[in-house]
């Protein structure tokens, strides 16, 4: 049986963390990919990136396997296709000017930014290209376990301590670049954590925030920052209580002047818990930023998540857990686990295993083009989470919508 009464602390981190600043230029560099194919008429399923950033002091490293449209290619001296580093470096630049940074230590017009992207290894590429197991259609990037969640804690069937933790921030973020008032000093790098009491099973109540920002004026304290953040941090709590006894800890260290990069160095891929579901769901161990969707460690994260939040809106379950299993160069998933978590509604397990099979085919191809991924839609699931945002008119966060609901109780009931 599991725990009814508890406390569950899910955190957080803003566009302007090391981490993120590092994913939003990864990916920020598969949105570029997909437009330049779509520009130039390359067909966009033949497109492969594997990118990774690195970021400290004025400085920014982007490397990584891609294959890409001539458009972003130069002919070298000899004669050869290789990479043009030109568009990397400015679609880098507008990422970091975007998040905010104009400081000394990290600033979009001065940093330095190399570039070592290289052409995809042809061993991996064969692999992808042709699948083992279904003769013309892509085999996984990679071999891997991924996972999907969903829960009706929140009206996005999110998890409640991520789904406000991120909230916080959002608005704290909105706030920045919108310049409203005294909020317009704070600075682009922010943290928050929230802690919550769950009674039977429900959230009830926030008996813990926690909230280290950035700010731009060296003379503000923690009481200070407290006097400007707070009233965000009430209006995204919303309708969920915030204890008597709550504590805050806002800027418990103090001055928080330095941040980002040239504070501490960032990497892509290394907030994956805060990408998807704060802890409250396991996380099979790849990152998302900078892949395209051949690597099953987005595609198939992004597909688990769909699956389980159709479960869950289908009220076939109030707690849903799906996991993937891929191996490189195979089409199909080797296997398909659930778990309702004792919350299943006149269902079991192994019925909705069954079902899953029946409506959405999880290969590869067939998770790209049931939630047409082939797009420029990645800039923005680098901060705030993968998971719990709204389908955007461009396609993006197609893996949020619960159009399935009908097909997954028709392969139930057949």
């Amino acid at each position: 049986m599991a725990r009814q009464n508890y406390l569950f602390t899910s955190e957080s981190v803003s566009e302007g963390h090391p981490d993120k600043v590092c994913d939003r230029i990864s990916d920020e560099i598969v949105d570029l990919v997909y437009r330049e194919a779509k520009r130039t008429g390359v067909d966009p399923w033949s497109v492969r990136i594997a990118c990774e950033t690195l970021a400290t002091t004025n400085r920014v490293i982007i490397a990584g396997e891609v294959r890409l449209p001539d458009s972003l290619m130069k002919l070298d001296k000899n004669g050869n296709k290789v990479i043009n580093p030109a568009k990397f470096k400015s679609i880098a630049r507008k990422a970091i000017r975007a998040i905010g940074y104009e400081q000394d230590g990290f600033h979009w017009k001065t940093c330095k930014i190399d570039v070592l992207l290289h052409s995809q290894s042809a061993d991996i590429a064969q692999g992808v290209d042709n699948a083992a197991d279904r003769q013309g259609e892509e085999g996984a990037g990679d071999q891997g376990i991924m996972f999907g969640y969903a829960c009706n804690e929140t009206p996005d069937l999110m998890p409640a301590p991520i789904y406000y933790a991120h909230k916080i921030l959002e608005l704290l973020s909105e706030a920045r670049h919108k310049k409203e008032g005294e909020a317009a000093k704070l600075g682009p790098d922010a943290k928050s954590q929230v802690t919550v009491r769950y009674v039977d099973g429900k959230a009830t109540e926030v008996t813990q925030i926690v909230l280290s920002t950035q700010h731009l004026d060296p003379s503000w304290d923690s009481k200070k920052v407290r006097d400007v953040v707070e009233p965000y941090i009430r209006k995204a709590l919303g309708d969920l209580k915030i204890a008597d006894n709550c504590n805050w800890y806002i800027n418990p260290t103090g001055k928080f002047v330095i941040g980002g990069p040239d504070g501490d160095a960032g990497l892509t891929g290394r907030k994956i818990i805060v990408d998807t579901y704060g802890g409250a769901a396991p996380h099979g161990g790849g990152a998302f930023s900078g892949k395209d969707t051949t690597k099953v460690d987005r595609s198939a994260a992004y597909a688990a998540r769909y699956l389980a939040k159709n479960v869950v809106a289908a009220k076939l379950a109030d707690r849903c857990t799906i996991q993937l299993s891929y191996a490189i160069g195979v089409a199909q998933p080797l296997s398909i686990y659930v778990d309702l978590h004792g919350t299943g509604k006149g269902v079991n397990e192994a019925q909705v295993e069954e079902a899953l099979r029946k409506v959405m085919d999880l290969s590869p191809t067939g998770i790209r083009r049931h939630l047409d991924l082939n797009k420029p839609i990645y800039a923005k699931t680098s901060a705030y989470g993968h998971f719990g945002r709204k389908p955007g008119r461009d396609g993006s966060f197609s893996w949020e919508k619960t159009d399935l609901t009908k097909a997954l109780k028709d392969a139930i009931a057949a």
